[in-house]
Formats: C-alpha cells, sequence, structure tokens
C-alpha cells in the first residue's frame, strides 16, 4: 500500500510541475507586436552596443535618415553584422535639397532612386575619419565611388559633404555629414 501511495504521490507531483513549468514557457514566449519584427532588425538586444541603425533612430538629427532607410526597405540590411562605414546626413543637410525632392524619393514609385542614394552613403569595411587620407576613393554599396579630400583639418566627401562627427558602432562607424551625396548619373 505504501508502494502505490508513494507512487501516486511522485506522479501528482510530476504531474503538477510539469503545469506549473508549461505555465511558465507560454508566458514566457508571449510576444508583443513590435518583437514580431522578420530579420536581423528583429533581435531585441538592450545588453550590446546598438547597431549603426539603431544609432540613427536614437538621434534626433536623424529622422530623415531614419524614415527613408525604412521607406527604401534597408533596416535589416544596415542591422546585419557588416562591418559598414555609414555616411549619415544629418536633417539639416536634407533640408539643402531643392524642395520636394525628399518627399518625392519617399514616395514607393521613388524606392529604386531612395536605394541608390542611400547605397551612395554605405561602405562595407570600417573606415575611421583619421585613417581618411587626401585623395582616397572608397567603393559605395552601390557600385560608384566616394572621393575623400582633406583640407585643414576637415574630412570632405566629394568635396561638397563635411564630416562633423563620427560614432561607433556594433556593426561599423557611422559618420555624420553635412550634406547629402548624390551618385553620379547612370551612364
Amino acid at each position: 500500500m505504501r508502494k502505490i501511495l508513494f507512487a501516486s504521490s511522485m506522479i501528482g507531483i510530476c504531474v503538477l510541475l510539469s503545469c506549473n513549468n508549461g505555465a511558465e514557457q507560454s508566458a514566457g514566449t508571449q510576444t508583443s507586436p513590435e518583437s514580431q519584427a522578420t530579420g536581423q532588425s528583429g533581435v531585441q538586444d538592450d545588453m550590446s552596443q546598438k547597431n549603426v541603425v539603431q544609432v540613427a533612430v536614437g538621434s534626433k538629427d536623424h529622422t530623415t535618415l531614419v524614415a527613408a532607410i525604412q521607406a527604401a526597405k534597408l533596416v535589416d540590411a544596415l542591422s546585419n553584422a557588416g562591418p559598414f562605414t555609414v555616411f549619415a546626413p544629418t536633417n539639416a543637410a536634407f533640408e539643402k535639397l531643392p524642395a520636394g525632392t525628399v518627399d518625392g524619393l519617399l514616395k514607393p514609385e521613388s524606392i529604386d532612386d531612395l536605394t541608390n542614394i542611400l547605397q551612395y552613403h554605405v561602405s562595407i569595411g570600417v573606415f575611421k575619419a583619421e585613417s581618411l587620407t587626401d585623395g582616397q576613393v572608397i567603393g559605395q554599396v552601390n557600385g560608384n565611388d566616394i572621393k575623400i579630400s582633406i583640407s585643414d583639418g576637415k574630412v570632405m566627401i566629394n568635396d561638397s559633404a563635411i564630416i562633423v562627427a563620427s560614432v561607433p558602432a556594433s556593426n561599423g562607424i557611422i559618420h555624420i555629414i553635412d550634406g547629402v551625396l548624390l551618385p553620379p548619373p547612370a551612364n
């Protein structure tokens, strides 16, 4: 009789433990709509250094750039391991463009042009500002090149945008620039 009582008790304890474990597991797997993103941008990690997209999202001076990255569907690509060098125009840089340019580029039918422009702001590899040299040519993701010039300690890209600051990221570096880089016309 003792063996039966002991066996029944053990089975009861196992059932209770497995029920509790299931409740804890299902509570732990509930997701919010924000955490259901797919791709690298959906990974939630509050402990590591931010990637280039997360740095841009956290900057009040780069809301236009973030909107453009989202419109071009490049969030996941720029959230990947990289390494990337991103030349990130500020909102003020975008405001220097002719009126209506940004709004036109953000339209769905302009995604190819927008993607080309954004990819012209990204290099594969990490190019720190202090390592850039006068006359250096760097290939960009869109297949075109940019040219670096240095004058009076200022680093310029294509003689049109100055690097005003640099921010390291987990998957590269961001150079904040005061102008928008426009790719050369297609031949």
